[in-house]
């Protein structure tokens, strides 16, 4: 337990809660404080009026030589206080107590206060009281000081009691919300741990609540998804890079021990040389491959983006490959563009790549005969751009798989390549923050690029 609540107080939502907390209380007996200043300074001022006001009557009841009438009502104003809540005085010149339940001694004129020392004052009180001449003799009226004090005290004891009660239910409030807060910071350690730990397929919990919480963890998952795609493909691209690079390696040593025992006996090896040398370039032609999918990845080419035309990019394409498509048995067309509707913000290098590589796939796996269409339309917002063919097309359930690098389908083994030119197109639509899917156009594939509007980057 002890533990437990150590651990509380070092959270910094608890020492928010009690920040808070106190604050809210500082501000209470503030407000407290000011509010018992205006209640005692009118409390003070009520009993005043009143205090004058009995004074008046009192006096009012004196005519011009004629003092008995003043000495009677002072005297039964002074019967009806038994307990001497209110005290009445009315002294002559020489201060002998003519009427009244107690006798004024020594007091100014005007607003006073006085105690117990006074003759017939109860010990312990404290009066507020008005005195002034009347026909030659002074009248005195007070008032005890008890029954506002009381109030006083009363008031007091209210704000104290709320006072605590008001710390007390910030302190537990604080400590319950700082419990709950604390208890999600902790699953999101916990997954931090886990991962740390290699165990990548963790995920932070989520209340549903859509909270700042939830939304920092449902960025934090969707990190941690990322991270986890990224290192699967990393141990995809050892395995392929283990399994498919492994043959042309096997094939090159197979090569030089072939031209190594020619040599020995004599023989000419200029053609295992540049078999050799093929062999070579090809996996040459890999690793980089390999290394500019990684430069893409990494962003660094985003620097370079400028407003593009991508019909001009896609008349590029048909131009270069048209005779190449023409020789091959096959035909290569561009659809008309709509007019200024086709600009993206992108490096038109690599968009140019991009293409060329979709292209020499719909070449090199499509028979003769096969038709090969570009074209680019806006759709909403965004602009779409695509090659579609109709040759044999690949299985839907080969559509992402084609995308991972050294990925090749069982029947383009036989044909030149290295399995990453789709990667290379995944990594470059990446970049620009464009979608990709294949679509069956049955007979064939179209292969579809969906471009963000330029105002978007």
């Amino acid at each position: 337990m002890t533990g437990t609540w150590s651990r509380l107080l070092r959270s910094t939502p608890f020492r928010l809660a009690l920040t808070f907390a106190f604050l809210f209380v500082l501000a209470f007996v503030l407000s407290g404080a000011i509010v018992y200043q205006m209640m005692s300074a009118d409390l003070a001022e009520r009993l005043d009026d009143t205090i004058k006001e009995t004074y008046a009557v009192v006096a009012a009841t004196y005519a011009e030589n004629d003092l008995k009438e003043l000495v009677e009502t002072v005297g039964s104003h002074s019967l009806r206080s038994p307990r001497k809540e209110q005290l009445f005085s009315l002294t002559d010149a020489t201060g002998n107590r003519l009427a009244g339940n107690f006798t004024a001694a020594g007091l100014p004129d005007g607003f006073s206060m006085f105690d117990a020392e006074m003759p017939g004052v109860p010990p312990g009180a404290e009066y507020r009281a008005y005195s002034g001449p009347v026909g030659g003799n002074t009248l005195t009226v007070a008032f005890s000081l008890s029954e506002t004090e009381e109030l006083e005290r009363i008031v007091l004891m209210s704000f104290g009691w709320g006072t605590l009660i008001i710390t007390g239910l910030a302190v537990a409030g604080g400590a319950l919300l700082a419990s709950r807060v604390q208890r999600r910071l902790d699953g999101i350690a916990a997954t931090m741990v886990d991962v740390s730990h290699g165990r990548l397929d963790t995920r932070i919990p989520l209340t549903g609540k859509g909270d700042d919480i939830d939304i920092v963890s449902s960025q934090v998952n969707a990190a941690l998804d990322r991270l986890s795609a990224l290192v699967e493909g990393m141990k995809q691209v050892s395995a392929n890079i283990a399994h498919d690079l492994k043959t042309p390696l096997n094939r090159l040593q197979m090569i030089l021990d072939t031209a190594s025992e020619k040599n020995l006996s004599g023989q000419k090896i200029a053609a295992e040389l540049a078999e050799a040398h093929a062999e070579s370039l090809q996996i040459n032609e890999t690793f980089d491959a390999l290394l500019r999918i990684a430069q893409i990845e990494a962003g660094a080419r985003r620097a370079r983006f400028t407003d593009v035309d991508l019909g001009e990019v896609l008349q590029t394409i048909a131009e270069i490959y048209a005779d190449v498509a023409e020789d091959d048995g096959k035909s290569l067309s561009l659809a008309q563009p709509q007019e200024t509707t086709d600009r993206i913000h992108g490096d038109r290098e690599l968009l140019t790549q991009m293409f060329a590589n979709l292209v020499e796939n719909a070449l090199r796996h499509c028979p003769s005969g096969t038709t090969i269409k570009l074209s680019a339309a806006r759709q909403g917002e965004r602009v779409v751009a695509g090659v579609a063919d109709n040759g044999p097309g690949i299985p839907t359930d080969e559509h992402e798989k084609v995308f991972q690098r050294l990925y090749r389908l069982d029947h383009s083994r036989s044909t030149p390549g290295s399995g990453l030119g789709l990667s290379l197109v995944r990594a470059i639509a990446d970049l620009h923050g464009a979608s990709i899917r294949l679509e069956d156009c049955r007979p064939g594939l179209e292969v579809a690029v969906s471009f963000p509007p330029a105002l978007d980057w």
